[in-house]
């Protein structure tokens, strides 16, 4: 980076610098507030794009593509003047003398700081686990989920072509949470719906997805009845449900229950997340706390201990409401967001107000799971309260999603894809992109005839 856009970047301004890193709900959030105030604001982030992540599993099911669910993040914030963008990674955090170590080497001073860098897959220490059970956080995990998956049907039809069997078409999912129980019934759906007409030697209504989950219960956040609706809704899927069971080892081809073992074409992760990194970095300043999880301990006003003029926002924030943590899910991070933009507006505005203003309170309108095609569950808490379940619940799914979808395009092409998908039983992304490998098949599959003995 030149020396003079460097200088730029740390030169002290007339006007407050804000410097908002991440660019999920949370710190778009904070931008859309900001973008209308007397502040400069940069927006720093590793992607150009923001990710709409809860529909991140209709990518990896083939149903969107990667460009119905992200925006890139200089559009959307175009109509902002007071408004930069820029794409690096953070690898430092200066409390003392406000500044922000990037990447490329450059030091950006901010006057307030806002942290929004979300939550990444966990492990339970095993990191060589994610090799073989691919989480959902990001575009990329999108598409190589949508690889492994799609590709067990392609190789099972080659190799009942070949050999005239192939090894159980069982998929299993590690978690019982909204993105496990997504990802189960969507593999069930394509299983069962999408696909049964398009291979000539194997019936693709034979597999079967099985998800693992260590707790009693699937969806663990919700009521019990919607949990026990969620069970019936995804047997009728044929999806198999097994609570209680702790994966203890996850190889090639199996995973490990207890001294169980479950064979298994394609495992994917679902079972837990940790904060992003940025957390611990920002621990390196004395007195701030993090949890077991690595998010950041704030206040009642979403600051870190001793940090007045740094906020933390969405999942990497620990904060409590009622005794509970707030969730980390997308209408708590936009709400954070929100906030945390309108209190620093006062800080720089009128001290005196800020000074009166209410702490952050998280304004619970609910939650809600697709399960399915015509099948979901929903807590409503505004403005009715209601537990719902099955065909109602997904419409209210399906229109509540496209509603906080960024930018009328995505709106538009995501509403045509289901319809496309759900009236004509058609899905309409199924690319396989990459390696033709899938962990485990070799170890699942029987031993091909010699080469003089295949006849096809």
């Amino acid at each position: 980076m030149s020396s003079a856009i460097q200088q730029r970047l740390a030169e002290e301004r007339p006007r407050p610098r804000v410097i908002i890193i991440g660019a999920g709900f949370a710190g778009l959030a904070a931008a859309r507030r900001l973008g209308k105030l007397a502040v400069d604001v940069t927006l720093l982030d590793r992607k150009n794009h923001h990710t709409f992540q809860p529909l991140l599993y209709q990518v990896a099911l083939a149903v969107l593509s990667p460009g119905d669910i992200a925006q890139p993040i200089r559009s959307i914030v175009r109509d902002f003047q007071n408004t930069e963008v820029v794409m690096d990674e953070v690898l430092g955090i200066d409390t003392v003398k406000r500044r922000v170590h990037i990447k490329s080497g450059v030091e950006m001073i901010y006057d307030y700081l806002i942290l929004a860098t979300g939550s990444t897959h966990s492990y339970f220490g095993k990191p060589e686990w994610a090799a073989l059970a691919p989480g959902l956080k990001t575009v990329e995990d999108a598409t190589e989920i949508r690889r492994r998956v799609l590709l067990a049907f392609e190789l099972a039809e080659r190799q009942m072509l070949e050999t005239g069997t192939h090894p159980p078409l069982q998929f299993v999912v590690i978690g019982g949470g909204p993105t496990g129980v997504e990802l189960a019934g969507a593999i069930s759906d394509i299983a069962r719906l999408y696909m049964t007409k398009d291979f000539r030697h194997i019936d693709t209504k034979t597999a079967q997805v099985l998800i693992l989950e260590g707790s009693p219960h699937v969806l663990a956040a919700y009521p019990e009845d919607l949990q026990q609706s969620a069970v019936k809704q995804l047997n009728a899927l044929g999806v198999m449900v097994r609570t209680g069971a702790h994966v203890t080892d996850i190889q090639p081809g199996y995973v490990m229950v207890g001294d169980e073992r479950v064979e298994s074409c394609c495992t994917l992760w679902a079972a837990g997340v940790q904060a992003s990194p940025l957390g611990k970095l920002l621990a390196q300043t004395p007195g701030v706390e993090l949890d077991r999880r690595g998010c950041v301990m704030v206040n009642q006003y979403l600051n870190p201990k001793n940090l007045p003029e740094v906020f933390v926002c969405g999942d990497l924030a620990h904060a409590e409401q009622d005794g509970k943590q707030v969730p980390g899910v997308a209408q708590p991070a936009m709400q954070m967001g929100d906030y945390a933009a309108r209190r620093i507006g006062l800080l720089i505005a009128n001290s005196d107000k800020a000074a009166k203003m209410k702490p952050f309170r998280y304004f619970d309108k609910g939650d809600m799971a697709t399960i399915g095609r015509k099948a979901a569950v929903a807590r409503v808490s505004w403005p009715f309260k209601a537990n719902l379940s099955g065909f109602i619940a997904w419409m209210m799914w399906m229109f509540v999603h496209i509603y906080f979808l960024v930018g009328f395009r995505n709106r538009l092409s995501v509403f045509r894809s289901w319809a496309f998908t759900y009236i004509q039983l058609q899905d309409g992304v199924r690319l396989i992109i990459g390696s033709q490998t899938l962990p485990g098949w070799d170890e699942l599959a029987p031993t091909p005839a010699a080469p003089g003995d295949q006849k096809i």
